[in-house]
C-alpha cells in the first residue's frame, strides 16, 4: 500500500522504466514544497564525523522512483548510492593497512629480541602492543572484506557492522593490555631490574621511525570508519610508547635511574586505557543503535514538524548502520488534502542537506480530524492513529 523510493532530486526523472505510475508528471504541490528547500545545499552541516565524511553511501549519485495512491498516503525510502566511489576508497584503505601491517610485523620481531637481551619492560611492552597492532590491522582487513558483501538472506543491511565488531575488539584488547602493563609497571617500580640503556634507546628510536610511517599510512585511510580508526589508535599509542621508551632509555643511560623504564610503561598503559575506552564507547553506541554523536533527534523532530503542512512527527528513529552511515525513519502526519509525496520529499531534502542523512524511510499520512481540532488523540471515541508510538511526539507548535 506504499512505495519505496531512494532519496531523489524531484527535478530529475525518476521513472527508470519501472511502471506506469512512475511516469505521471509531478504534482504542483511537490514542486512548491521542494522549491523552498532547493537553495539550502550550500549550507550543509555535518555532525558526528570527526574526520572526512565516509563516501560510498550517497556521494556518487542519487536517483529514485515514486508510487502513489489516490488517497494521498505515502511511504518513502531514500538513500544515496555510490558503489564505485566506495570500492575505490575501500581498495585504497586496504593498501594502506597492508603496508602498515608489513612494517609492524617486521619491526616487532626485532623489538622482541632486543627487549629480551636488554631486560627492558618498556621494549617488551611495546612489542606486545605491536602484536596487538598487527592483530588489529588483520581484524580491520578481514572486517572490511566481510562488510563489503551485499545484503542477502536475513542480513538486510549486509554485514557492515562487522567493522564495528572489529573496532570493539580492538578497543577491548587495548583495555586489557593497558591493565596488564599497568600492573607490571607498578611491580617494576617496586623492584626495578637492570636495563641495557643503549639498546633501549637504539630500539626505541628505530621504533619511532617505523611507527611514524605506519601512522601516516593509516592517517591517509578513511578514519571516519570506526574500523580503520581502531587500527589507527593502536598504531598511534604504540608511537607514544616508543617515544616514552626512548626517553626512559636516555634517562637511564645518563643517570642510571632504572625506574624510568617502569614509569614509561605506566604512561603508555594509561594511553592504552584512554584509547581503548573511546573505541569501546563509540562502537557500543552504534551496536546499541544510539543516534550518531552530534545529532540531536529532538532538534531534527522539531525541524521536520516545522515544515509546511506538517501536523505531527512521531516514531522518529535515528541510528548508524555502521560508522559514517546514518539512517532515519519517522511517521509524519500532514493536513488533509495535502500531497503526502511533496511533504516527504521536503523532509528528505531537509535531513539530507542539513544533517547529512542519506538513508531515510518516511511514512506520510493525513492527520485524523480529531488530531487537528485538539492537538492530540486521547479519546476512546476515536482509535489513535498509532497504537504504540515510540519516543516523543513533535508538533508544529512545539517550543524550541
Amino acid at each position: 500500500m506504499g512505495e519505496r523510493s531512494p532519496l531523489a532530486d524531484p527535478r530529475r526523472d525518476r521513472t527508470g522504466g519501472r511502471d506506469a505510475a512512475d511516469e505521471r508528471p509531478a504534482r504542483p504541490a511537490a514542486a512548491s514544497v521542494d522549491d523552498r528547500h532547493g537553495d539550502d545545499r550550500g549550507g550543509r552541516r555535518r555532525f558526528g564525523l570527526p574526520f572526512r565524511r565516509r563516501r560510498g553511501h550517497g556521494d556518487g549519485h542519487r536517483g529514485g522512483h515514486d508510487h502513489g495512491h489516490s488517497d494521498g498516503h505515502g511511504h518513502g525510502h531514500g538513500h544515496g548510492q555510490g558503489p564505485h566511489a566506495h570500492a575505490i576508497s575501500a581498495d585504497a584503505d586496504r593498501r594502506y593497512l597492508t603496508a602498515a601491517l608489513i612494517l609492524i610485523v617486521g619491526y616487532m620481531v626485532v623489538e622482541v629480541v632486543v627487549g629480551v637481551i636488554a631486560h627492558s619492560l618498556a621494549l617488551i611492552t611495546d612489542a606486545g602492543h605491536m602484536l596487538t597492532d598487527a592483530a588489529a590491522i588483520v581484524f580491520a582487513l578481514v572486517a572490511m572484506r566481510i562488510a563489503a558483501r551485499p545484503p542477502q538472506g536475513g542480513f538486510t543491511y549486509g554485514l557492515k557492522r562487522a567493522e564495528i565488531i572489529s573496532a570493539q575488539l580492538n578497543g577491548t584488547t587495548l583495555l586489557l593490555l593497558g591493565g596488564y602493563f599497568g600492573y607490571e609497571g607498578v611491580h617494576r617500580l617496586v623492584a626495578p631490574p637492570d636495563v641495557d640503556a643503549p639498546l633501549v634507546v637504539a630500539a626505541g628510536a628505530a621504533g619511532i621511525v617505523v611507527n611514524v610511517v605506519a601512522t601516516l599510512l593509516l592517517n591517509r585511510a578513511n578514519r571516519a570508519s570506526l574500523n580503520v580508526e581502531g587500527a589507527f589508535q593502536h598504531i598511534l599509542t604504540d608511537l607514544y610508547a616508543f617515544i616514552g621508551t626512548t626517553a626512559a632509555g636516555v634517562v637511564i643511560w645518563l643517570t642510571g635511574w632504572t625506574r624510568a623504564d617502569a614509569i614509561a610503561a605506566l604512561v603508555v598503559a594509561a594511553l592504552m586505557l584512554k584509547s581503548g575506552w573511546a573505541l569501546v564507547r563509540d562502537a557500543a553506541r552504534i551496536i546499541m543503535e544510539a543516534a550518531p554523536a552530534g545529532m540531536n533527534p529532538a532538534e531534527i523532530g522539531r525541524r521536520t514538524a516545522a515544515l509546511e503542512h506538517v501536523v505531527e512527527v512521531h516514531d522518529l528513529h535515528i541510528w548508524e548502520v555502521t560508522s559514517g552511515y546514518p539512517a532515519l525513519s519517522a511517521h509524519i502526519l500532514v493536513e488533509p488534502g495535502v500531497d503526502c509525496h511533496a511533504v516527504r520529499l521536503a523532509a528528505e531534502r531537509m535531513v539530507h542537506d542539513e544533517y547529512g542523512i542519506e538513508h531515510t524511510t518516511l511514512q506520510v499520512d493525513h492527520a485524523p480530524a480529531r488530531l487537528l481540532s485538539i492537538g492530540r488523540i486521547g479519546d476512546a471515541a476515536e482509535e489513535p492513529h498509532c497504537a504504540r508510538p515510540h519516543g516523543p511526539v513533535h508538533t508544529r507548535d512545539e517550543d524550541d
